[in-house]
């Protein structure tokens, strides 16, 4: 049985005029327990309200969303988000308290909650940061944190809006990277949200795309058969990306034409 299943979901939103927007409708899709699931789109796809259904942000209009065959009905921490910005970080706590902040919260003993959140520091590869404030930190270190702060609370399942997004192209290159290698480690489940399609094949075990919006589901899903470390000039790289431009080419020039 799948981890996370969406079936024939449907998302509306009424206006202040009055009007359904209809988001996503037919939506249907498996993730399976310990992947990296990839879901791709042009902007206003509707990829973000998916990930808001399953966090249990928002409840679908129609159809349904399980979990380990339950229907999701609302936020757990089972299910962590990390969000694209840095502002969920609270700027008066240093950055080992901000891991520590969910297991205070659950009352975690004070030696046990330190312990783990040194131990999720280090995983992000922030070893000898613990004392620093946010905004003593670049934006990829303030991430890093993002991270480990959902991982030291031990999910299910890691929920990822477009993570990198503000990043510069290094500190993003070098982010995904070290993605890949804390998921090789932790084999969390990850629902990750991108528009870049170099970004899905480097990190995606599978790529969902979606169909351009309104009413949008998934057009295709493609299994990336890449193992290890993944090079963006390899031939099988390069054979992947062109398979995912090519379903998500169209979709990307509906989207641009609906806006003129």
């Amino acid at each position: 049985m799948p981890l996370v299943s969406f079936r024939d979901v449907e998302k509306t939103y009424r206006s202040l005029q009055g009007v359904d927007y209809h988001a996503v409708e037919h939506f249907s899709l498996d993730i399976e327990a310990g992947e990296f699931f990839c879901l791709l789109g042009p902007s206003g796809c509707g990829k973000t309200t998916v990930l808001r259904m399953l966090a249990g942000f928002e409840a679908p209009t129609a159809g349904e969303i399980l979990m380990d065959g339950r229907p999701v009905t609302g936020a757990s921490r089972d299910r962590a988000v990390v969000f694209q910005g840095d502002d969920s970080l609270y700027g008066w706590l240093t950055a080992i308290e901000n891991v520590e902040f969910g297991l205070r919260m659950r009352r975690v003993p004070k030696a046990e909650r330190r312990e783990r959140a040194m131990r999720y520091l280090d995983l992000v590869g922030l070893t000898g940061q613990a004392q620093k404030y946010p905004a003593e930190l670049s934006g990829g270190m303030k991430q890093r944190i993002q991270i480990a702060r959902v991982l030291a609370n031990e999910p299910t399942m890691l929920l990822m809006d477009e993570p990198f997004a503000a990043l510069d192209a290094q500190t993003r290159a070098l982010m995904q990277e070290e993605l890949a290698n804390i998921w090789q480690a932790e084999r969390t489940t990850v629902l990750f949200i991108t528009h870049d399609i170099d970004e899905a094949v480097t990190l995606g075990q599978r790529i969902g795309v979606m169909r351009a919006g309104p009413r949008s589901g998934v057009k295709g899903v493609v299994d990336v058969a890449l193992n290890g470390a993944r090079n963006r000039t390899d031939d099988t790289f390069l054979a992947y990306y062109r398979q995912v431009y090519a379903m998500i080419r169209d979709e990307v020039a509906a989207a641009i034409a609906r806006t003129r």
